[in-house]
């Protein structure tokens, strides 16, 4: 199946670049730590590089290496790996000079009195040990936590130039530091900088439960091509109303209208979601995108949209037609991608949407959904409130008599589908029927 394919692209990435680089500087006649020290060093570079690639928020690069939430889980796994890998290249080093005079070891350890690069090698090591450590905390605040990829960025920048100075000639490894060069100028200039983002608009806003609002966008010039389903990153302009959203935070497209509009619903799940509650129209936004492939979202239609840049109104895409029934799971602001392909049109195959819910007063789109249901024959609701336990998952899915033969979409927070997995597998729904997107970023 080419969704298959498109998931394992980024893991193709992963190990095509070390591959490339230790094939490149693979050694012939030297003793076995010396091989161990020079083809460790090369794997963890041809990782590091892969773990830069893997973090650029592009939308043409995201729908060829399988989303955006796989690229950056890639992304994470290359880097650790990398870490790792690159952990034993002083040691092999140390164990090589044993095997001449044990004395050396020590020596090769100790940057003090070696070539001012070795220097700069064990600090890039130690700048990513750090910043590794602080994308394993949970709870560590956004702002930290986006602090500590800098330090990454900058380690990288160091290891290259230990690699530089040591070689001292041309090839892979001048290749190699001009490729880093480029993805680490194309995210944090390019892209964290907004200057590869559109500009929009707040035209209207509502707010469909108590702690979510939803905001009309309106392009200022061309728009992105989103769908039902998708999500963008933005950044509110307003440092004065909007000091935690200096950043650009995913929000999830609740609607695609004619113009180029979108709507974006916002629950207040930390510091910018919560300033956005009080969002008014004309504030600026930019907009990066559109990203995701939930219900299909990745699967643009060519003639849906003219290309970005085009002047013509925009007419909104159209959400693919599934070929079996549907069940609909989603927890919070996981409806959103729900509520978006249901306002595309009526459903086209029994669709049943199952809706989580703390209180009654939190679902958000309510009425609105009901109506929904009230006049499409295809779609049943079932909002279920679950107070602040866990939800009672499997009593919901017994009442299903065909759930095996149904496509299961699921959005929510990542404990919901943690618990919903065994669920549906002991249900007997295969593995391959079942699609779920994180949403998790850090």
């Amino acid at each position: 199946m080419r969704q298959a394919h498109r998931v394992h692209a980024s893991a193709l990435v992963v190990l095509a670049l070390p591959a490339a680089a230790v094939a490149w500087a693979w050694p012939q006649g030297v003793a076995p730590w010396r091989f161990v020290a020079i083809v460790s060093a090369w794997a963890g570079t041809g990782l590091l590089i892969a773990s830069l690639v893997l973090m650029l928020r592009e939308p043409l690069l995201a729908r060829a290496l399988g989303g955006l939430e796989h690229m950056l889980r890639w992304h994470h796994r290359a880097g650790v790996a990398g870490y790792l890998v690159l952990l034993a290249h002083p040691l092999a080093l140390a164990l090589d000079a044993r095997v001449e005079d044990p004395a050396l070891a020590a020596a090769v350890l100790d940057p003090r009195g070696q070539p001012w690069a070795v220097g700069v090698g064990w600090a890039a090591l130690l700048a990513m040990m750090a910043g590794l450590a602080a994308t394993f905390m949970p709870s560590l605040a956004y702002r930290p936590w986006r602090a500590t990829h800098f330090v990454l960025g900058f380690a990288v920048a160091g290891g290259l130039v230990h690699v530089l100075e040591l070689l001292g000639h041309a090839g892979l490894p001048w290749l190699v530091a001009a490729l880093a060069a480029v993805v680490l100028v194309w995210r944090f200039v390019l892209l964290d900088r907004g200057w590869r983002s559109l500009a929009y608009r707040v035209t209207a806003t509502t707010h469909p439960a108590a702690t979510m609002i939803e905001a009309t966008l309106a392009p200022l010039a061309a728009g992105l091509r989103a769908a039902a389903g998708q999500f963008v990153l933005a950044r509110f302009l307003d440092a004065e109303r909007y000091a935690a959203c200096g950043a650009f935070h995913p929000f999830t497209v609740s609607e695609v209208a004619a113009g180029g509009r979108l709507k974006v619903a916002i629950k207040a799940l930390g510091p910018c979601s919560a300033q956005l509650q009080q969002l008014q129209p004309g504030a600026l936004v930019q907009l990066q995108g559109p990203f995701g492939e939930f219900l299909g979202g990745d699967e643009p239609s060519p003639d849906a949209l003219p290309p970005q840049g085009s002047q013509r109104t925009q007419r909104p895409q159209q959400p693919q037609r599934p070929q079996r029934p549907q069940l609909w799971i989603a927890g919070g602001i996981g409806i959103t991608p729900f509520i978006a392909a249901l306002r595309q049109g009526p459903c086209s195959v029994p669709t049943t949407l199952l809706y989580l819910v703390r209180r009654p007063e939190d679902a958000a789109f309510a009425d609105e959904l009901r109506a929904m249901a009230e006049s499409q024959p295809l779609f049943t609701l079932s909002i279920q409130p679950t107070g602040d336990a866990p939800p009672a998952l499997e009593p919901l899915l017994v009442r299903l008599a065909d759930l095996p033969g149904r496509q299961v979409q699921v959005c929510g927070p990542p404990a919901l589908v943690r618990a919903l997995l065994p669920l549906l597998a002991a249900r007997g729904v295969p593995r391959a029927q079942v699609h779920h997107e994180a949403f998790d970023f850090r």
